[in-house]
């Protein structure tokens, strides 16, 4: 059985394919030939044009040339390749800032002044530098991965002069110096066993964040920087003042404090010696470009002594690296990684695997009521000197309910501290003061705040002396015990006349008459006239017939 092709399925002839190739070249050929002059209609295609853009999609049909129109001489256009940057990653860290530096220069003689004071101690840029090479690797990948300007890199040795654990006269801590609101602002934890200003990854990413911020709102990072030094509400205050008065609002035309005058321009010093320190006669240690620190995931509780004892560092080596461990104890539920240098962190890793003994010897206990450190040393079975060095807690004071106070692992006390406590821990402290038991009668409508309010004493504390309810209402007559503040018994003096006593004199200070001893006789009976007492001191007040007024130490 047959069946018809299509002329598409037929197939040729090989005269006819032969044919229809010998024809295509010839086609080819008449089009590589000189072709007429446009129409003039079509528009007109000047040298200075004949770039990819100006050329003309549409062509029409080829035509020759006559024989008699000679054909143009070919010449050599001049090509000019462009410039190629290297893939190739700098070795040293340096050339690698260079390289991102693209903030717009600033000139003047602030800028010689800083540039002047830094060439002249060498040996501050050394130590400076040095200090650097531990996390500015770190700093530089977190700039560059958020396409930043490298100036950036160079802000912590304006700052802290790269040291993690700078504190200013301000309370402005860390390589970034970060004041206390701000850094809560941006998530930095700051309590009684770790501050997070001072942390080498935590606060880096806050100061970036924050940079970031500053240039989203001026769209100039002179100003931004400025705004990190004085406070962005400062800069926008100065900025509103000068565009009132129709003046520019730039970084130098700007009413600064000195301070944030010579932010910009020290930055600017530093960046010069960096970008060309052969033409300032500078030299810089050699900093690798590769990381100088790994990560370790911290999964217990474990000491710092322990840690650097695994990774084979000293601990002081240790906490240049995890400077916001206020503790000797890393909390796995605050502090879940720390850094370790590069090859000491596989050190740790290994060491670790083979490690059967404790992980920490130290944990977190959570005072229940007020009490005295010696009370609290008595329950956690350590001795008081010991828990006041620990915990800072300076002498004559007490221990505030819900203080969070670092103690020794014992068999009540050996868990790892839960997360809401090694992010919140606080040391609430009040006067140590000697009190006495006093029982008060409530008034009609009193309740627990009224009468505590009226005796000078907390709510809570009343409530809890007697088993109430902070807001108990109280029966007429009802008794209360309070404790209040012991007060000094107000010396007695004598009904009869008062003697001048002899007074030693103070630093050439002439002897106490007997007009100013008798002066201050009678205030101290005036005073002890005056004073409340209770039933209590009523009591135990007595004035003897011969009684002397001391006044050797002056009120």
């Amino acid at each position: 059985m047959t069946q018809d092709l299509s002329t598409a399925q037929r197939p040729r002839r090989p005269g006819a394919r032969c044919l229809g190739a010998l024809l295509l070249c010839l086609s080819l050929l008449a089009g590589c030939a000189s072709t007429l002059p446009a129409p003039s209609s079509a528009p007109r295609t000047d040298a200075a044009d004949s770039g990819p853009a100006a050329v003309s999609t549409v062509r029409g049909p080829s035509q020759r040339l006559p024989a008699n129109v000679p054909l143009s001489e070919i010449a050599v256009a001049p090509v000019s390749a462009p410039a190629v940057t290297t893939l190739a990653a700098p070795a040293d860290l340096w050339e690698r800032i260079r390289r991102g530096l693209a903030m717009n220069d600033l000139d003047g003689d602030l800028v010689r002044q800083h540039e002047q004071w830094y060439l002249a101690r060498p040996d501050y840029i050394q130590r400076m530098t040095e200090r650097s090479s531990r996390y500015l690797f770190h700093i530089v990948e977190e700039i560059e991965r958020r396409g930043l300007p490298m100036e950036l890199a160079l802000l912590p040795f304006i700052e802290s002069a790269f040291n993690p654990a700078a504190v200013s006269s301000a309370r402005a801590a860390g390589m970034w110096q970060f004041m206390p609101a701000t850094g809560a602002s941006f998530d930095l934890k700051q309590n009684v066993f770790r501050d997070d200003r001072r942390d080498v990854l935590a606060s880096t990413r806050a100061a970036l964040d924050y940079l970031e911020q500053l240039y989203g709102r001026f769209g100039d990072w002179h100003l931004a920087l400025a705004a990190y030094n004085w406070g962005q509400g400062n800069v926008n205050r100065a900025i509103t003042r000068n565009q009132r008065a129709g003046e520019p609002t730039g970084y130098l035309d700007l009413n600064m404090p000195a301070e944030t005058r010579h932010y910009v321009p020290k930055l600017q010093a530093v960046k010069n010696i960096v970008a060309n320190p052969q033409r300032y006669g500078a030299t810089l240690p050699v900093i690798g470009n590769h990381p100088f620190f790994d990560t370790i995931t911290v999964l217990r509780d474990m000491d710092v002594a322990l840690i650097a004892r695994l990774a084979e560092v000293s601990e002081a080596d240790f906490r240049m690296l995890n400077p916001s461990l206020k503790q000797p104890v890393v909390m796995a539920a605050g502090t879940p990684t720390v850094l370790l240098p590069w090859d000491n962190a596989t050190t740790f890793q290994r060491n670790l695997q083979s490690y059967n003994g404790a992980l920490a010897s130290w944990t977190a206990w959570v005072v229940p009521h007020s009490m005295s450190p010696a009370e609290a040393a008595e329950r956690m079975g350590m001795s008081e000197a010991e828990l006041r060095s620990v915990n800072n807690i300076p002498p004559r004071m007490r221990l505030a309910a819900g203080s969070s106070l670092l103690v020794p692992r014992n068999g009540r006390l050996d868990r790892d501290v839960p997360a809401h406590v090694a992010d919140n821990a606080a040391l609430n402290l009040q006067p140590e003061v000697t009190t006495r038991r006093v029982v008060v009668k409530a008034r009609k409508g009193d309740n627990v705040a009224r009468l505590a309010s009226r005796h000078g004493v907390s709510a809570v504390r009343v409530a809890e002396w007697n088993r109430l309810s902070v807001n108990s209402a109280l029966k007429a007559g009802q008794s209360i015990t309070l404790q209040l503040p012991q007060r000094a018994a107000a010396p007695a003096v004598a009904r009869g006349k008062a003697k001048a006593p002899a007074v030693q004199a103070r630093s050439g200070a002439g002897k106490t008459t007997a007009k100013a001893g008798k002066a201050s006789a009678t205030r101290t009976a005036k005073a002890a006239k005056t004073t409340p007492t209770t039933k209590a001191a009523k009591a135990t007040k007595t004035t003897p017939a011969k009684t002397r007024v001391a006044t050797g130490n002056k009120p």
